[in-house]
């Protein structure tokens, strides 16, 4: 039997969690189907630009995602500090960009004098929303159930749309979460759906390029795009909030993994690359493994062996499935 979502995550290990989720339906999220001739292919900008608006109401950010014909993949990274240091207002105005609220929230965001017992349920509230707004199963259902309406309606019927059930994976270290990340990104590349990442369309990698192109510092957190969690580098403050690598690292480690991935495109290491795979501690033939197939590589959970055993004690795990 699964484990609740509650048992998988723990922000004490990481903030960092790839999340999947599959279409059930027969003509899928996007693409064409086969036996009506319609195409659905607009559903993935649907989903790209929902996905794109709720880091501004959660705290919640996007580090990467790539959205195919009958499912998406979304690397995300959970602030838990961001959502501490909201005030009440700020809670309760987010949540009310999601749902109707209650009286007594329209009641305080309109500045009315609330008594002791609205008061007491204000507070109430505001600890229970503070707590979904950061919460993924929560980020998912906002973002899943704004598609299957969208869909129903245009399909002009009812019924589920997706899984009942999105995968989450924890990336645990550095090397897992670059390596999930060149996963996701490729997936239009390995799936033959684009000839490089920078032409796959409705991924991060391909706005991340095409903001990076266009400036002459494209490793600046200020220069990259506005709505996807910056590369910083290598901060010497663990707490300072961003991927842990220069854009430009990153992008030439994608492009290096894509070249070598297709069957009709091999390619040799490029001496750019070397020293990011050093500081990783694998080799050519491990990253690639993990970059062409991450969700078989990794269940659960992904990272090295110590943090693994680390993270399965704190959440109670008798066995830790890897894969």
């Amino acid at each position: 039997m699964p484990k609740p979502r509650k048992a998988q995550i723990s922000l004490d290990a990481t903030p960092y969690y790839h999340c999947v989720s599959r279409c059930v339906r027969r003509a899928f999220l996007c693409g064409l189907d086969q036996l009506t001739g319609k195409s659905y292919e607009h559903r993935r900008g649907w989903l790209e630009n929902k996905l794109l608006s709720l880091p501004s109401i959660f705290a919640i950010e996007i580090a990467a995602y790539a959205i195919m014909s009958n499912h998406y993949h979304v690397v995300l990274y959970m602030d838990a500090e961001q959502a501490k240091n909201w005030t009440d207002y700020e809670v309760a105005e987010r949540w009310h960009k999601l749902f109707r609220g209650s009286p007594v929230s329209s009641k305080f965001l309109q500045y009315k004098a609330l008594n002791d017992g609205e008061k007491i349920m204000l507070d109430l509230l505001i600890s229970k929303w503070r707590e979904r707004l950061q919460d993924i199963s929560w980020f998912m259902r906002v973002l899943n159930e704004a598609i299957a309406r969208e869909a129903n309606r245009e399909d002009q019927c009812s019924g589920r749309f997706w899984e009942g059930r999105f995968k989450s994976q924890a990336l645990l270290d550095e090397k897992a979460l670059l390596a999930c990340m060149a996963y996701v990104d490729l997936n239009p590349v390995r799936a033959k759906m684009a000839r490089s990442p920078e032409h796959s369309d409705h991924t991060s990698v391909k706005k991340r390029y095409q903001k990076a192109v266009k400036t002459q510092e494209p490793n600046s957190p200020e220069n990259q795009v506005k709505g996807l969690l910056p590369f910083i580098g290598y901060p010497n403050n663990e707490f300072t909030k961003g991927l842990p690598v220069p854009l430009t690292d990153y992008l030439a480690l994608v492009d290096w993994t894509g070249r070598i991935v297709r069957d009709d495109k091999r390619g040799a290491l490029s001496s750019t690359l070397s020293p990011i795979l050093e500081r990783l501690c694998v080799d050519q033939q491990e990253w690639l493994k993990l970059s062409q197939g991450f969700e078989k590589s990794y269940k659960t959970f992904a990272g090295g062996s110590d943090k693994m055993k680390q993270v399965s004690q704190q959440l109670g795990y008798l066995r830790l499935r890897t894969t």
